[in-house]
């Protein structure tokens, strides 16, 4: 089963991804497709269109385009459920110790990680920077 993981502009700025990516491989995903990428707001406010009307949709977007980011397609058994357990809560302070996030994320905002939040979303996020080919 395939997931979507994004190393975002934070930990790429501050050098963690591969700290990151060391981390979920190490819980068993395996990467399928990894592509360096820097959003524009346009792609940006398409990708995270369900929050749109949520009050945290505009910062998210500008966080989102204010430096390369790192999308993952990801595999392995029961993807989705495992990479949310892998990387933790949204806040940084409530993530479990050993998570992604409780090690990487500098806030709740700055949190280090996107991943897919189930597995119908998952396949719309892999599909909005994979093609098939890439996923071989």
């Amino acid at each position: 089963m395939l997931t979507l993981a994004i190393i975002k502009p934070d930990a790429m700025a501050s050098g963690k991804a591969g700290k990151v990516l060391a981390h979920l491989e190490s819980a068993g995903f395996k990467v399928r497709a990894a592509r360096l990428v820097s959003l524009s707001g346009p792609q940006a406010e398409a990708f995270y269109a369900v929050h749109r009307e949520r009050p945290f949709f505009h910062p998210l977007v500008a966080f989102m385009t204010s430096g390369p980011c790192l999308p993952l397609a990801l595999d392995r058994d029961d993807a989705v459920a495992k990479l949310r357990e892998v990387i933790g809560a949204t806040d940084p302070k409530e993530a479990a110790p050993g998570t992604v996030r409780a090690l990487y994320a500098e806030s709740k905002e700055r949190n280090a990680i996107h991943a897919s939040d189930s597995p119908e979303n998952a396949g719309r996020e892999v599909g909005f920077f994979f093609s098939d080919l890439d996923l071989g």
